[in-house]
């Protein structure tokens, strides 16, 4: 298990009974969580203390209940001396825009990227799919990166500019780019473009900018296959993370090892990532991460 242990401004302070209790900065709110199968006692005080609580539905999706909650609020991660900045707001189906977990995420590569400046003095140019309200690609530009960032929703690569801007990164040299991720990369093959760096997190199901059909059961490993074709001879990392179920750390290990190690020789390892729980001091699982490294 790899815990996303660097966090200040974001904590799960407890979970049961499906739902995680989470202070976001100065917010304090109650979601619910797939993992979270156990009823535990809720002996914590911020139960009473609630700013916002998603209720689930029976015949899914479900609603927010608002208690004393900004429409907008930030908080900060702390990343090769700079504090990125995100502006959260709740909105469909229990989500803030940020998944602190991927934190640990930020960490590994941001080290990586920041090495590599700093010791060969050249320039690193990481692609970021999937790529969301742009967390990862904050860090990796924190990290002194060159960026591509690529998500099918307009609105969520416009949130990830505000984060940039928010965080003092709008003079970063990041392309923000609304397409749909595998066409874009069959575009790079053919233009022949290669990046040192390749992180994408996938959703379980999507579609993209003209209504394509992504299944991550069907479609994850031939996009592995094809991201491989475009990461460079001497490239630095691929990172693959995943929040559904079936992509345990083993298969994406596989998958990994699979599409990369014939042409790219390095080490491939997989872990669980997840959340420490304050008032248990265990760790949340929140998914798992595939990583490649070169030799």
């Amino acid at each position: 298990m790899q815990p996303a242990n660097n966090w200040k401004d974001y904590e799960i302070i407890d979970c049961s009974s499906g739902e995680k209790l989470e202070r976001w900065g100065d917010y304090v709110l109650l979601r619910p969580d797939p993992q979270v199968i156990w009823n535990t006692k809720k002996s914590s005080p911020y139960y009473k203390k609630l700013n916002a609580h998603y209720h689930r539905s029976n015949k899914g999706g479900g609603e927010w209940e608002f208690f004393d909650l900004p429409e907008q609020w930030t908080i900060s991660y702390p990343i090769c001396n700079k504090n990125l900045i995100f502006n959260l707001k709740p909105f469909a189906f229990k989500h803030t825009g940020l998944f602190p977990e991927q934190a640990v995420n930020w960490d590994w590569f941001s080290s990586i990227i920041n090495k590599e400046i700093k010791e060969k003095n050249r320039p690193v140019k990481v692609l970021n799919l999937f790529a969301y309200t742009g967390g990862a690609t904050l860090a990796a530009a924190a990290a002194g990166a060159q960026v591509t960032h690529v998500d099918a929703s307009k609105g969520m690569v416009q949130w990830a500019k505000e984060n940039a801007a928010s965080s003092g990164l709008s003079d970063a040299p990041i392309r923000w780019l609304v397409d749909d991720c595998r066409k874009f990369v069959e575009r790079e093959i053919r233009r022949g473009n290669k990046y040192d760096g390749i992180i994408m997190d996938p959703p379980s199901y999507g579609r993209g900018s003209k209504n394509e059909v992504w299944k991550i059961e069907d479609d994850i490993f031939p996009f592995i296959q094809l991201c491989e074709q475009i990461l460079a001879d001497d490239a630095l990392f691929f990172l693959v993370n995943s929040y559904t179920t079936g992509l345990q750390p083993a298969v994406l290990n596989y998958m990994i090892s699979t599409a990369l190690l014939k042409n790219h020789p390095g080490e491939v390892t997989a872990d669980e990532i997840g959340l420490p729980v304050t008032e248990s001091g265990l760790v949340l699982p929140c998914g798992a991460s595939g990583r490649w490294t070169r030799k």
